[in-house]
């Protein structure tokens, strides 16, 4: 269990967001208060569990703390919905999606020996709309605050400069186990046999899961060479050599979808032009997005994969088999309510019907929402993270050739390897919805630049 250090982090952290807010300009401060939040801070099962709330943890407690402090520093402007009407009924589909899926759960998931799963309540659907809405408030804020070139490269240097800083437990924990979370704040987060990679041990530091600490590693490796590439000064072989040894930290680390993550993006990041990494990041989008409709409906060649696996490696292939079998199994689910799912209390999941034992697993983030909030939540978070990439390449089309910004490309690439990583893993964080609203608020400025309109049907107005 969490220990009284868990609960006191969580509690000062909003005052240690004031200070960074009062000491800093707007956008490193949000950057900074809510980057660190999520890597220092205690992970779930660390919260506060109020009547008729969502659980307040580190995935919601600095997000309503720079609401608050954003709204009585900056006035009411600095948060406001998207100009794009498709942006728009997403937002309004992620928050109050959660009602519809409590009215069409009202009833009780029985089993055998007497145990049984609740029906949603009014209560529910209060606590659930909540949680949504504050798991969004970075994107809103982003989208008004790091929307400027300027600002997207702060944010890039801060995830190299954090990935940096955590480079550190994450080598020591490579040596010695996962142990940090443990000695600071009394409890192992996740399953110890999954940290076990190879002969050695994959870091978790505060984070969820060691992808988590991967795939934040990647990113820093990426932003690094980002940096490298754009930076004019006398620092900027710095930034080379440091993204070589963020490099070795990430090979350490032994994830190896991170580590092919890294090794794709690299090149067209030192290579590419601004306007092909762009293109390049909304095709890795769209072909994301083909996964879940082609699962769905039961075209994606699982089988050939799993036999080419099996060539490589017998436990990989039983690894991948046994995701595909999962996924096949919780989407038989999920298709009994397939626009607003199953909701929460694990209904989306396969029970044992005679003891109610959980018998599947859930990996995908596209998969959990599927089964807990169905078509309507997918929709809705993954058009959220896609719309801000489909915005910028449309827009882009119709500048001159170099009015880009340096760092709105390289964003674009880690947010669309982002949308790719939530097909296996559920690596969605506020850096995810930090660069999501960033590279929107980017779009929107570039639109209101621009003499042309867009897509047909997308109307906008200039931000504030």
């Amino acid at each position: 269990m969490p220990n009284n250090l868990a609960y006191l982090m969580l509690i000062i952290w909003p005052v240690v967001m004031v200070f960074l807010f009062r000491k800093l300009p707007a956008d490193r401060a949000l950057i900074w208060s809510l980057i660190t939040a999520y890597l220092i801070l205690p992970p779930p099962p660390a919260a506060f569990d109020f009547p008729l709330m969502p659980p307040l943890s580190k995935d919601s407690i600095p997000n309503f703390a720079a609401l608050v402090i954003c709204v009585f520093m900056y006035g009411k402007g600095v948060i406001t919905l998207p100009r794009s009407i498709l942006a728009r009924i997403c937002i309004g589909l992620y928050v109050l999606g959660p009602i519809f899926t409590v009215f069409t759960n009202g009833e009780p998931i029985f089993f055998k020996n007497g145990d049984l799963l609740p029906g949603l309540k009014l209560s529910d659907a209060l606590a659930l709309s909540i949680n949504q809405a504050l798991l969004l408030i970075p994107f809103l804020l982003a989208r008004e605050l790091l929307a400027k070139p300027e600002a997207q490269r702060q944010l890039l240097l801060a995830l190299f400069l954090c990935g940096l800083a955590y480079s550190l437990p994450m080598l020591l924990e490579v040596r010695l186990s996962p142990q940090l979370n443990l000695w600071v704040y009394g409890y192992f987060q996740h399953s110890f046999e999954q940290a076990i990679r190879a002969g050695g041990f994959r870091p978790v530091v505060f984070l969820n899961h060691g992808l988590w600490v991967s795939f934040f590693a990647m990113t820093a490796v990426a932003s690094a060479f980002a940096l490298w590439r754009t930076d004019k000064t006398q620092k900027r072989s710095l930034y080379f050599l440091a993204g070589g040894y963020l490099m070795v930290v990430l090979i350490l680390a032994k994830s190896l979808g991170a580590l092919l993550f890294a090794l794709f993006l690299i090149p067209p990041i030192l290579i590419l032009s601004r306007r092909l990494q762009i293109t390049l990041a909304l095709v890795l989008t769209l072909l994301a997005l083909s996964y879940p409709i082609l699962q769905s409906a039961d075209l994606f060649p699982a089988d050939s994969l799993v036999a080419q696996a099996n060539k490589v490696n017998d436990n990989r292939g039983a690894s991948l088999n046994f995701r595909f079998y999962n996924e096949d199994i919780l989407m038989e689910r999920a298709r009994e309510k397939p626009l607003f799912g199953w909701g929460s209390w694990g209904r989306n999941h396969i029970h044992d019907p005679a003891n109610g034992t959980i018998l599947s697993v859930t990996d995908g983030r596209w998969i959990i929402l599927m089964g807990v909030y169905g078509i309507i939540g997918f929709i809705a978070e993954f058009g959220l993270l896609c719309l801000p990439l489909i915005l910028l390449w449309t827009t882009m089309r119709k500048l001159p050739a170099g009015s880009l910004s340096n760092y709105a490309a390289p964003l674009a690439l880690i947010l669309a390897v982002n949308v790719i990583d939530l097909i296996p893993n559920a690596t969605l964080t506020p850096i995810t919805w930090i660069i999501s609203g960033a590279l929107l608020g980017y779009a929107e400025r570039l639109e209101r630049d621009t003499p042309k309109r867009g897509i047909k049907g997308l109307r906008w107005k200039p931000l504030m």
